[in-house]
């Protein structure tokens, strides 16, 4: 099903961006995507596809659920003992604190101590809990055969994500993806200011390329996402597996919301004639 915008709205300079999938936990289920594969294909998505010759993917929500098997809560409940331990127990404020999000624990920090030995190791931690939670990673549905068909067709594709490139190398390599991707995988880096909502990363992708942002499509599923993508000049798909998701994207603005991956699926077939999803 292809989901509308309700309206336009943008958040603040204190609203507390959550940048990924991280806050699901174990016991959150991924329903089967839920767009019938005979289902009438809107127009507009089949444009969008049609227009897009360089494919830029968030990680964590579009081609998988990093954190399905290894609650993102628990790890940023661990990063937070860990600064207790360092004395730094006042460091985050009670709003941080209560996200149970690791990337926004991180961010948070390193506001407070950019570019410091404390932020790097920090960052190494949470590298390591994404590289655990890589082994119990749910994969999104439809997302590797769409990765496959929109390379096997001709499309360039890069991960530009808030992750650590560590651990989305290691999922690829895993699903035997790599091909579809290297070497365009853009995450985080030690510049923890030029994450997303920056566009920093999809600019990257863009420069490495050789393409322009209106000849791309950036496929994500948070405001963060859709925000770097309206900054870099790239249009938007938003992909939103509940209605939460729904309505955080649709408030931030993006125009074209899927549910399912599935038309996705077919628009990039029906494109050339690769059969039926």
């Amino acid at each position: 099903m292809v989901r509308r915008p309700l309206g336009n709205h943008h958040f603040g300079p204190d609203t507390l961006l959550v940048t990924s999938d991280t806050t699901q936990t174990e016991g959150a289920t991924s329903a089967p995507a839920s767009e019938p594969v005979t289902a009438p294909m809107p127009e507009d998505l089949r444009k969008l596809i049609a227009s897009a010759r360089v494919v830029l993917w968030d990680f964590d929500g579009p081609i998988c659920r990093l954190f399905a098997g290894h609650a993102a809560d628990k790890v940023a409940v661990e990063l937070v003992h860990w600064l207790e331990g360092r004395g730094l127990h006042g460091l985050l404020t009670d709003r941080e604190l209560e996200s149970l999000d690791p990337q926004v624990l991180l961010r948070a920090v390193d506001r407070r101590h950019p570019g410091s030995d404390l932020v790097a190791e920090l960052e190494e931690r949470l590298t390591q809990e994404e590289l655990r939670a890589v082994v119990k990673a749910m994969p999104t549905p439809y997302a590797d055969i769409l990765i496959q068909t929109w390379h096997a067709v001709g499309a360039r594709l890069a991960i530009t994500t808030n992750n650590s490139p560590r651990t989305v190398r290691t999922y690829v390599e895993a699903r035997n993806l790599m091909r579809c991707f290297t070497p365009h995988i853009y995450g985080r880096t030690q510049d923890l200011h030029l994450l997303k909502p920056h566009p920093h990363c999809l600019n990257r992708a863009l420069s490495a390329v050789g393409a322009a942002p209106s000849a791309a499509l950036m496929i994500g599923d948070s405001p963060a996402d859709y925000y770097a993508a309206h900054e870099a000049g790239v249009p938007f798909l938003g992909y939103a597996r509940n209605e939460e998701k729904e309505k955080t994207l649709k408030e931030a603005g993006a125009e074209m919301v899927v549910d399912s991956l599935a038309p996705v699926l077919r628009a990039v077939r029906s494109r050339t004639g690769a059969g039926q999803a």
